[in-house]
């Protein structure tokens, strides 16, 4: 479009001065109308004023009944200077002029032809063309103290004249209106970089593009999003929170609802109060867990709404299970491949050396030690918890501890994936911190021992470290509590969510000095139709 070639400045100026140049134009013809209308109704006012004060002079009576013509033409003239008028003209019955501006016309007959009616004792005015030029006439006639008419008075403004003061008025109005018309243009610059300003000095269709833009990102992102304003209506809801709402059984568009009658867990209404950023809580919908971050939106210090991402608590999970499970291979795949590159260095220097006497020992321990390691977790059938565990017999050897598992019998594949993720992460941090805790033992020996009793697994892990303190005891397993430095603490407090999620129950046995038994219990259901 044409419009889009010029700056929104540019549209606005030209835009306040059409609108103020119209409505000039419309006031100047409506007033210039006006004007001349009042400008003629003046003169004819003023005309018969002069005519009336004329009629009732004593001089002009008198100049009448005595037929004094000289007495009359010296007062008509006095009073026409003085009126600033174009004629005053006083006739006799027979409409002789006693008076005009001209002196060799008084004694002839009136001209003009419209003053028929005045002998009839009629005040009006016309426009005629007289002796003179064509003038705008006022008749009133002229009654003696006994009520008889004994003459008229004419008294005559030049439409010339009166053309005149109708230019001056409209001249009056123009330039009234040119300077509103400057006063527009100096407001509509001022609007114009007022409102530039405001927009950060961004034009129209940039604004449109850049609200296309985001609105597209923001309905196009994975993460479901809310946003409120600063009274708490909800004001966006992208088509991924839709989504998450349809499932939980809630009402469709939800815009322009209060969000605590529409999602009243949602905790916006907290945030909109404190200002404050409340990330990664878990909440649930209508039995659909999600992951919630809240985020204050604070423009110039004010909190002028709020905005929450939530994700599904079940991706976050096959995310994680993910990342875990690459973790744990990687970590096993590490020290499996850095005991085997010591074992082959072992083998390298005795075949260098001729040792092969010794060689042929080596090799036979070195079988039996894996065929113990296999053996240890012989009993568990899932191969993912297998395969973890045996990375963490790798692990410990790295670290000189003497890591031993155990289990009093077979623990058949678990009937879902989240309940290996929820015992991988708890077994790895509590392995994990066992072998930390072994460190500086004369003695580190760390042991886990499972047992299946029906449809509840046990897990028992006992080291010989230094304990843990009375006192530590409550806070262990908050987030970011750590007696080992800052990044820490986050291993329990993995755990103690792990167990929760499993509605489990954990059991500590420690002292000072002797070491910790940690006993977890959990419900663990068996896949079905597993055959041993």
């Amino acid at each position: 479009m044409l419009i889009r070639m010029f700056k929104m400045r540019t549209i606005i100026i030209w835009l306040v001065c059409i609108v103020v140049l119209m409505s000039l134009i419309i006031t100047d013809l409506l007033v210039s109308r006006s004007i001349n209308e009042n400008s003629v109704n003046n003169e004819e006012a003023k005309a018969l004023t002069v005519a009336r004060i004329v009629a009732q002079s004593n001089i002009v009576q008198s100049g009448l009944e005595e037929e004094n013509v000289e007495q009359v033409q010296v007062y008509a003239n006095e009073v026409r200077q003085s009126a600033e008028v174009l004629f005053v003209v006083v006739m006799d019955m027979n409409r002789i002029r006693y008076s005009h501006p001209n002196s060799e016309l008084v004694g002839l007959p009136f001209e003009g032809g419209d003053e028929d009616a005045v002998f009839q004792r009629e005040e009006y005015s016309s426009i005629s063309e007289g002796a003179l030029t064509t003038s705008l006439r006022s008749f009133t006639p002229v009654i003696n103290n006994d009520g008889e008419q004994i003459g008229a008075v004419a008294v005559g403004i030049s439409i010339e004249h009166i053309q005149q003061i109708i230019n001056q008025n409209h001249r009056n109005v123009i330039i009234g209106s040119l300077i509103g018309l400057l006063f527009g243009l100096i407001g509509a610059l001022f609007i114009a970089n007022y409102i530039k300003k405001t927009l950060y000095g961004l034009e129209p269709p940039h604004i449109a593009k850049m609200l296309e833009e985001r609105n597209t990102m923001l309905q196009s992102v994975h993460e479901g999003i809310i946003a409120v304003d600063r009274e708490g209506r909800i004001t966006l809801v992208n088509k991924s929170a839709q989504k998450m709402f349809k499932k939980a059984g809630l009402p469709n568009n939800p815009i322009g609802m209060e969000v605590m009658s529409y999602l009243p867990m949602t905790g916006l209404d907290r945030v909109l109060k404190s200002g404050e950023m409340e990330l990664g809580e878990e909440i649930t919908i209508n039995e659909i867990s999600l992951i919630v971050n809240r985020v204050p939106l604070i423009v110039d210090n004010k909190v002028i709404g709020a905005i929450s991402t939530l994700r599904d608590k079940t991706e976050v999970k096959e995310i994680a299970q993910q990342l875990s499970g690459v973790k744990l291979y990687v970590d096993a795949l590490r020290a499996q491949s850095h005991e085997v590159k010591n074992n082959l260095h072992v083998i390298l220097g005795m075949i260098r050396i001729g040792a092969y006497d010794q060689l042929k020992t080596f090799i036979h321990e070195l079988v039996n030690h894996k065929d113990h390691e296999i053996g240890q977790v012989a009993e568990i059938q899932d191969a993912v918890l297998s395969g973890f565990l045996l990375g963490k017999l790798s692990y410990a050897k790295e670290c000189g501890v003497n890591l031993t598992i155990r289990s009093t019998k077979k623990i058949p594949i678990a009937k879902s994936d989240d309940q290996i993720h929820e015992l991988i992460t708890i077994l790895g941090n509590l392995i994990n911190n066992s072998i930390e805790a072994v460190e500086t033992s004369t003695f580190k020996r760390v042991e886990v021992i499972l047992k299946l009793n029906e449809n509840r697994l046990t897990v028992e892990v006992k080291d010989t470290g230094s304990g843990i303190k009375t006192e530590d005891l409550e806070e262990i397993f908050e987030k970011g509590f750590s007696t080992k430095g800052e990044g820490r603490g986050y291993g329990l407090a993995l755990v103690k969510a792990s167990i929760d999620n499993l509605n489990g129950n954990l059991t500590i046995d420690t002292f000072e000095g002797t070491g910790t038994t940690i006993i977890v219990e959990v419900p663990y259901e068996i896949k079905e139709n597993f055959h041993d």
